[in-house]
């Protein structure tokens, strides 16, 4: 328990230094003895993730950022306590490795597989109350922090939810790692999914040849003896919204015998659009901690901000330290993206470029459903992939919200849902969601503009390339 309490000390004193800076969209929270109490505690716990699996992924994300791998990105809007199920973890998990085997083979290139898992419990909030036939509490922030219901109970924040959120992220990394080393994640069973995707989805056709490909790539495989080696686990790594700080702080932890800190919630920690002042909090807190770190730049992002947030997160310049995930919209990503993507070749810095498709394009349908088109989603990733293509930089991957579930979130997609299927199974806790068969149909056609980029016609039936995990 004494090194545990030194170790976390040492931790809290490499990573407190954002209490002295402005801090957003924090919850107000009412007990503040009681929010210590539970801070303490978790001062104390061990740690969700290890340094070395961290550093494990900022070598992965180097190779993203110097063009040599993808970033697959993915998960709920907003996990919650209730959903901490395995139907649900196997859901998103079996959603990316069948994404990753896809993508895998049309690119050639390495897939970063990263779950918006085991940690996205909450969200930052455009109001800090909400109001309801004249009633007013303070809004929903994630199951991190409060509940859903319209009670002023629910809606009281809890410092026991941090506790919960620990409790419930190491359920979902208990899980996922089992899930990735026990025969789940096994390349041949994947590919067997996406075959009966391919056969049953009204696009199939569009689909057929690249699954075919890879059938040839394994049937090759198998006839040369490769054996099993490496096909039946993946590399698999988790990531949320570094929000709470307090609860980030509270599992800093420094490394033995090293002088760096590591926000052990998590392998990979983003910075929200709202939360990314360069004299603010968050930016301090992770300035101070070695994980690898993404930030969210909206359409109005400059080119001065962005080299700020590079001064301030990677003052060394350290391929896979940084990683910048644009969220600028279908109509504005062409015209935002190459002023940044320029400034920053400029420099020579080499950070990655990740494209979020999904939080630019939201829409209220008729119904009040907040809603998603499938087509502007992918309007916005041609849209990255075209500047990219023009400016002669990697279009390093994808970020988005999906589920593995059967839901109707978002309209569109090969299976289409139309704005009057909303309501059969909108079931999101924040932001809609892509379901099981849109998210696969994202990864085919973004397996053909990969494939497009690098000039691949496809390989010849004696020589397939070989799809990993």
């Amino acid at each position: 328990m004494g090194n545990a309490t030194q170790e976390s000390e040492a931790g809290r004193q490499a990573a407190g230094t954002w209490r002295h800076r402005p801090a957003a969209q924090q919850p107000d929270w009412p007990d503040r003895a009681h929010l210590g109490a539970v801070v303490r505690r978790l001062s104390l716990a061990p740690p969700l993730v290890f340094a070395a699996e961290c550093e494990t992924l900022r070598r992965r994300m180097a190779s993203v950022a110097r063009g040599e791998a993808v970033l697959l990105q993915g998960g709920d809007c907003a996990e919650t306590f209730a959903r901490t199920t395995t139907e649900s973890i196997r859901g998103k998990l079996k959603t990316l490795l069948q994404m990753a085997v896809v993508l895998t083979h049309a690119a050639a290139l390495p897939i970063v597989k990263v779950g918006r898992m085991a940690g996205q419990y909450a969200k930052p909030r455009s109001r800090a109350a909400e109001e309801r036939g004249g009633t007013v509490l303070p809004v929903y922030r994630g199951d991190a922090v409060n509940g859903p219901e319209f009670t002023a109970e629910a809606r009281r924040p809890d410092p026991e939810r941090l506790r919960l959120m620990y409790e419930h992220s190491a359920m979902t990394l208990n899980l996922i790692r089992a899930l990735t080393t026990g025969g789940f994640a096994d390349l041949r069973r994947v590919h067997t999914w996406n075959q009966g995707f391919v056969a049953g989805s009204p696009s199939g056709e569009r689909y057929e040849r690249l699954a075919e490909e890879i059938e040839r790539s394994l049937a090759f495989m198998h006839a040369c003896g490769a054996g099993t080696r490496g096909l039946d686990t993946a590399e698999f790594f988790v990531s949320h919204e570094g929000l709470l700080l307090e609860y980030e702080a509270a599992l800093t932890r420094v490394e033995p015998g090293t002088d760096r800190a590591y926000a052990t919630s998590g392998h990979m920690l983003w910075i929200g659009e709202r939360t990314r002042d360069l004299d603010g909090a968050h930016i301090e807190f992770f300035s101070r901690v070695a994980n690898p770190i993404a930030v969210k730049l909206g359409p109005a992002t400059g080119a001065d901000e962005v080299m700020g947030l590079l001064d301030r997160l990677d003052p060394a310049r350290e391929p896979g330290r940084l990683t910048l995930v644009v969220r600028a919209g279908a109509e504005r990503v062409r015209d935002v993206l190459p002023t940044l993507v320029a400034k920053l070749q400029a420099e020579g810095a080499q950070v990655g470029w990740v494209c979020d498709p999904m939080h630019g394009n939201t829409i209220t349908a008729a119904s009040g459903h907040k809603t998603r088109r499938f087509d502007a989603v992918m309007d916005e990733v041609r849209g990255f992939f075209e500047v990219h293509r023009a400016l002669g930089s990697h279009p390093g991957g994808i970020h988005v919200e999906l589920t593995g579930d059967d839901v109707t979130e978002c309209v569109g997609g090969g299976h289409e849902v139309r704005p009057e299927h909303l309501h059969h199974r909108y079931e999101t806790a924040c932001d809609p969601r892509l379901n099981h068969t849109q998210s696969l149909d994202l990864a085919f056609l973004l397996a053909e503009m990969y494939r497009e980029r690098t000039g691949r016609a496809g390989p010849a039936p004696d020589a397939p390339s070989a799809p990993c995990q």
